[in-house]
């Protein structure tokens, strides 16, 4: 998805990433067989004037890098019949220099098994790890009832694919509903709190009437969860769409409304808005249904994009401590497809930040809106959204 960086980042990167235990680029495995066959071609280019045998010692624990154990005795034994056959050159090695490197590449031999092994459980665990994580975040589909839809998530925990931002877009009986959401906290540790919520939203989708009642049922789960730890304080910024079935003759609308969450933006014929969106108090302090959030309602037109972002779009900094401008980049974006502006805002935003350090989503609507003079023409109904 994401454009290359530039040379010299993306070499830090492979660099700062093999250092944490990444697999070792591909040139590694070249290492060995590159440093066996120079010290050869050195040693008789040279006519034996300089002593290379002891460079021999360093192949066996090159190739424990990404070899098995089967390659690596090879490369170990390479280099022992190396250093006793006296027809190669390679000085003449006393009986303690050839049992220190036999014992080096026996030592080189148990290191690969132990790394072979310890990467099958990696890959076993990387392996239920994610499926655990899409079944809690499945990929968003391209179309959704009467919705084009795409979504841009990372997690700022590296190598997580779920972290403290939500989204799902679901069909209901009387429309498409969406939300959009951010915990508290960010990485693997909000991952229980994103699950509750969904699986609450999920479930409001099918048995709530409207957003408002959505709100309270998502607004009970995290007030639920909190009072079954007394030292837990779990809340979350939402905002929630429908996108409701029209019936005979009406053009198409959209419901939004907001639970302590940035505005969700309007790019129209390459302008764009900030949904004026009264802000009602976050999910879990159990006011939701008490004091239910205001509903923004107004029309649809043709080749409108609804984006909904959460903060680590917009807070993204340069090295500078600027913020991501997202309002003054998107109209660039304008002739896109919902997933092709997803993937050219995150190349946007690694140009403009580098990387990212907190969970990032950003949702795409593009709602189906038949050719139609009336929906074409229409005027935004109460809540008219206001230029950024």
């Amino acid at each position: 998805m994401t454009r290359p960086w530039p040379v010299a980042r993306r070499k830090d990167e492979a660099r700062r990433a093999w250092l944490r235990g990444a697999p070792p680029p591909r040139w590694v495995r070249w290492l060995p067989v590159v440093l066996l066959v120079g010290l050869y071609a050195l040693q008789v280019v040279t006519r034996h004037r300089f002593e290379l045998a002891f460079l021999l010692g360093a192949i066996p624990p090159l190739a424990a890098l990404t070899y098995g154990p089967a390659v690596t005795a090879l490369f170990g034994g390479c280099v022992v019949l190396l250093l006793n056959l006296p027809r190669i050159g390679f000085g003449r090695p006393g009986s303690g220099d050839v049992l220190t490197v036999a014992f080096v590449a026996v030592l080189s031999v148990v290191i690969a098994w132990v790394r072979s092994r310890r990467d099958e459980q990696l890959v076993t665990v990387r392996t239920v790890a994610e499926a655990a994580q899409f079944a809690v975040l499945p990929p968003l589909p391209e179309r959704v009832g009467a919705v084009r839809c795409a979504g841009l998530y990372r997690a700022a925990h590296r190598g997580a694919l779920v972290g403290g931002d939500l989204f799902d877009v679901r069909k209901g009986p009387t429309g498409v509903r969406a939300v959009v959401g951010d915990v508290q906290g960010h990485g693997l540790s909000a991952v229980g709190t994103v699950a509750g919520l969904l699986g609450a939203f999920r479930e409001a989708v099918l048995d709530q009437p409207d957003l408002e009642g959505v709100a309270a049922r998502l607004d009970r789960r995290l007030v639920v969860d909190t009072a079954e730890d007394e030292h837990a304080e779990l809340f979350a910024t939402a905002v929630l769409l429908e996108f409701p079935d029209p019936g005979p003759g009406e053009p198409p609308v959209v419901h939004v409304i907001s639970c302590g969450h940035p505005h969700p933006l309007l790019l129209r014929e390459g302008r764009v808005t900030e949904l004026d969106v009264p802000s009602g108090a976050p999910l879990g302090l159990g006011l939701a249904e008490l004091a239910p959030p205001e509903r923004l309602t107004f029309e649809l037109r043709r080749g409108d994009r609804l984006i909904a972002p959460t903060d680590g779009v917009t807070e993204a900094r340069d090295q500078a401590g600027a913020f991501y401008p997202l309002t003054e980049r998107l109209p660039q974006f304008a002739g896109e497809d919902p997933a092709g502006l997803t993937d050219a805002v995150w190349r946007d935003v690694i140009r403009f930040a580098g990387s990212v350090r907190d969970d990032l989503t950003l949702l795409v609507f593009a709602p189906v809106v038949p050719a139609s003079g009336t929906v074409d023409g229409a005027t935004p109904t109460p809540g008219v959204p206001r230029e950024a």
